[in-house]
């Protein structure tokens, strides 16, 4: 009998099984379960049609106020309202409101993830909790009812595919520009309802700011859950945060894969994905000199303190195009304020950016920064489809932090490595 990967291994435990395979459909205990304000009120409305007014867990559900914060029309400041007094009805121990940041961040930073553990939320990127040895999976708000109610969840547990890189990045390239070419050569179904570990010395030189990307943007693969590895930077992370014991999870030496991808990272040139899907992703030189109208740095996968500092360095000194919107959105309040207290957010204005409150904002196409017809936009975020930035007539390339600076400051698409 071959050994476990790490979903099989997380997803067992889950069930209160000794063990678990690929296929198999199993009732599992949920950890921790995330809900943000765009989709609590069908969780309100839903608890209201199944008559139940008590949650299964109030300290193991989290609620975060993210996607249109602050509120700019009357209809969801009402929501907003509405949702604060179901917490308060229900006894909801951690809520964040506007401004404390995006979920996928604002729950590692206050020690609600740990590793070996179920995470769900009603959102695709709870994938990215992978990052710190948890599998984190979104979920419907029908479904997310249920979780809330009873603290359980059905799951298939899915196949893993494993990539092992090695070598070292070149000049001008990283984490970004990897996953994105991971999206072009595969596509963007290879690996649906699979689980993806991400492994080798490429990884492990890591921060954590950047192997969240892997974990984060597997959903953009179609992936239940991605998972990077739990060394010691993650475990030094998780016990600054949370005294609650936990146990990591590690793929056996003999698991069985559905497939294993070897890439030597240093063969990679700095990416771009082209309007409107991740997975039309090209090198940059194929696209260089595209004028833009706004650059947008921030989401959970790009708004982190590492994605800033870089911003920083490159932008220091030099100013934005005067033809040109720059956009920054660090992922949390925490981020901000250590961005802050480093110079960085100083350097992004002079330099001529603008930065916002922690929110998804641009990324969803909820303000701070929506584009309009005709308009193009370079952004350092995870998802281009068409219209998701504000007009269906508008374009969007995705990029790494360091392709979106360099190009805010040329006013068109440009190679990181080109200097200036």
């Amino acid at each position: 009998m071959k050994g476990h990967t790490i979903a099989e291994k997380i997803l067992a435990r889950a069930a209160n099984l000794d063990e678990v395979w690929p296929g198999d459909h199993i009732i599992c205990e949920v950890d921790m379960a995330m809900a943000h304000d765009m989709g609590t009120p069908s969780i309100i409305k839903y608890f209201e049609e199944m008559g139940v007014n008590e949650v299964w867990d109030p300290s193991k559900i989290v609620c975060v106020m993210d996607h249109i914060a602050p509120s700019h029309h009357i209809a969801d400041a009402d929501s907003k309202v509405s949702i604060r007094k179901f917490i308060q009805n229900v006894g909801i121990e951690n809520f964040y409101d506007v401004g404390s940041g995006i979920s996928h961040n604002v729950l590692p930073e206050y020690g609600h993830i740990r590793p070996g553990e179920l995470v769900v939320g009603t959102d695709s990127h709870t994938t990215s909790h992978g990052a710190f040895g948890a599998a984190g999976t979104g979920l419907g708000y029908t479904d997310m009812a249920y979780v809330l109610a009873t603290g359980e969840t059905w799951l298939r547990v899915p196949e893993t595919i494993k990539f092992e890189f090695n070598g070292e990045f070149s000049r001008g390239v990283g984490a970004k520009d990897l996953i994105l070419h991971i999206a072009g050569e595969f596509g963007t179904d290879f690996g649906q309802y699979k689980s993806i570990e991400y492994t080798g010395g490429p990884i492990d030189l890591m921060e954590l700011d950047d192997r969240f990307m892997f974990p984060n943007m597997s959903i953009e693969l179609g992936a239940k859950f991605g998972f990077t590895p739990v060394d010691s930077k993650v475990t030094e992370y998780i016990d600054k945060r949370t005294d609650i014991p936990y146990k990591p999870e590690y793929a056996d030496e003999d698991a069985e894969y559905l497939q294993v991808h070897r890439m030597d990272v240093s063969k990679i040139d700095p990416k771009i994905s082209t309007p409107h899907k991740v997975g039309n992703v090209v090198g940059v030189g194929e696209v260089e000199n595209i004028e833009l109208d706004q650059v947008f740095i921030g989401s959970c996968t790009n708004g982190k303190f590492e994605d800033l500092k870089v911003a920083a360095e490159i932008l220091n000194g030099n100013e934005v195009n005067k033809n040109t919107r720059l956009i920054v959105t660090p992922a949390s309040r925490a981020v901000y304020s250590r961005a802050l207290k480093e110079g960085i957010i100083e350097v992004l204005t002079n330099a001529g950016a603008v930065v916002t409150n922690s929110t998804c904002g641009a990324c969803v196409g909820r303000g701070m920064g929506i584009i309009g017809e005709g308009e193009v936009c370079l952004a350092a975020m995870n998802r281009n489809f068409r219209g998701r930035m504000g007009s269906y007539e508008s374009e969007i390339y995705l990029s790494s932090v360091a392709t979106a600076a360099t190009s805010a400051i040329t006013g068109s698409i440009t190679d990181p490595r080109r200097g200036l």
